[in-house]
């Protein structure tokens, strides 16, 4: 290499590396990140700059914004406070979620909904191929892993034959997760005459920037009036097979009432980004009756949208505001628990006032890293007196939570920062004691299952072990 050739690479290195640092420094809010993302800039030439490329950039935030209001949702109209929904709450720090409610997802709490919570694909799916079925005008699908199995194709089939019957159907899967290269059950629909859109799915090289962006959102919108989600993706791991039990367990909501208009608007944001259709007529969006149920006014529900195209993680603040109110328990449930320190020190906090804190995760999960990151996660929140369950396989997939018996949260997002910051992700919070105790009782069922955490367990961990389990723990940020 002559000096001219070598002068130009180094230059160009600075070049690379600084504009790395300059996008790190602007866009960036976690500190350790930051510093991890520039030092490996400048440390690696060309390779390190290519990889925050990949994996670090956020170029999604100005295309999103131009569609209109977050998450696809309406503005919070004069009269609808939350405060107005909700007459009679047991505590004051339910009343505060609520309102930090109406601040953070910026969408009214709506009264007159109700809510069904199955267990597993084999309790989940037939409900929703049942669904597909009955539809009479539309259908909106969205799932992280549209997977290209028995189940996908059973839902294609679906998805297929109520398209033939005149029903408009709608179906966004995630450009990753439901594979990149190949995709042969969205070829099939695509086949069938069935609109499909492949969130951030582009061969272009120069849209490989999007690569770490993810749709992780799970909704069935049948008529604009029914809704499924949770945490259940289409795919026949989350179905009971030979040894009658499934690969990965999961729970997936029914929900019906005027929420459901609040996920089709988030559904219609998310299509509209993907595919610049825009979903119009009442076919999408039919007069919504409110629903029935043990009290006057059903139960009060909401949306909350996040997602990297904000500098604000409505979701990660929800959360946060819910265990900050807590007085008497708090229980979560989820397959990664991988908080950042926001989210780690209101726990423990929560925890120190006297707040009964139990956290569920699975034994093991289906990346050993995560394994790994979590063993010392949850370490330091054994030390800090929260009860730590762990569940046997197969792998749980479930994500839930619920505070003092009167508030609960089911959805896409999982405890980790991919979830809170990287992925666009969906859920649904309840108030009142029917929605709290359906979901208390499936934590109830899965903590008797599980094994509690204790400090012999800890004890036994060797010290190789755990400098492995303190060094994953190390790449939090970019998990």
């Amino acid at each position: 290499m002559d000096n001219l050739t070598g002068t130009l690479l180094g230059l160009a290195h600075v070049v690379a590396a600084s504009l790395v640092t300059l996008n790190v420094l602007l866009a960036h809010r976690e500190v350790r990140s930051s510093i991890g993302w520039i030092a490996l800039a400048w440390l690696s030439p060309f390779i390190g700059s290519s990889i925050y490329l990949a994996f670090g950039v956020n170029r999604i935030a100005r295309r999103a914004r131009r569609l209109g209001p977050p998450g696809g949702g309406s503005a919070l109209e004069a009269g609808t406070r939350a405060s107005e929904i909700l007459n009679r709450v047991p505590t004051s720090g339910i009343m505060s979620i609520a309102l930090a409610g109406d601040a953070i997802s910026r969408l009214e709490l709506t009264r007159g909904n109700s809510l069904e919570l199955f267990r597993d694909g084999d309790a989940a799916y037939p409900a929703m191929l049942d669904a597909i079925a009955k539809a009479d005008h539309s259908i909106a699908l969205a799932s992280y892993i549209f997977a290209s199995d028995a189940i996908g194709n059973r839902f294609a089939d679906a998805l297929i034959a109520a398209n033939r019957r005149g029903v408009a159907v709608r179906v966004l899967a995630d450009g990753i997760g439901s594979g990149y290269f190949r995709a042969p059950v969205l070829a099939r629909l695509h086949a069938g005459g069935v609109k499909v859109g492949r969130f951030l799915h582009d061969w272009a090289p120069w849209a490989m920037t999007f690569i770490n962006l993810r749709n992780h959102k799970k909704m069935l919108i049948i008529d604009g009036k029914i809704a499924f989600t949770g945490g259940m993706n289409i795919s026949d791991k989350n179905v009971s097979g030979a040894n009658h039990c499934p690969q990965v367990r999961d729970v997936q909501g029914k929900i019906e009432g005027p929420v459901v208009r609040q996920l089709m608007q988030n559904f219609r944001a998310d299509w509209s980004f993907t595919t610049g259709e825009e979903l119009m007529g009442e076919a999408w969006w039919p007069k919504i009756d409110i629903v029935g149920s043990k009290s006057d006014d059903g139960i009060p529900m909401r949306g909350i949208a996040s997602g990297p195209d904000e500098s604000l993680g409505r979701i990660e603040a929800m959360l946060a505001t819910a265990v900050e109110q807590a007085t008497k328990r708090i229980r979560i449930v989820t397959p990664y628990f991988l908080p950042e320190d926001r989210l780690f020190e209101v726990v423990q906090r929560a925890a120190l006032r006297g707040v009964t804190v139990e956290i569920l995760v699975p034994e093991k999960t289906n990346h050993f890293y995560f394994n790994w990151a979590m063993a010392a996660h949850l370490e330091a929140f054994f030390m800090d007196g929260i009860d730590c369950y762990l569940s046997p396989e197969p792998f749980d997939h479930t994500k839930l939570m619920s505070v003092d018996g009167y508030w609960c949260n089911l959805g896409s997002a999982n405890w980790d920062a991919r979830s809170m910051r990287l992925n666009f992700e969906y859920q649904v919070e309840c108030y009142g004691h029917e929605a709290t105790s359906a979901v208390d009782a499936i934590i109830d069922a899965k903590i008797a299952d599980a094994r509690k955490l204790t400090a012999l367990m800890l004890a036994g961990r060797s010290i190789p072990t755990r400098l492995r389990d303190a060094s994953a723990r190390l790449l939090l940020p970019y998990l």
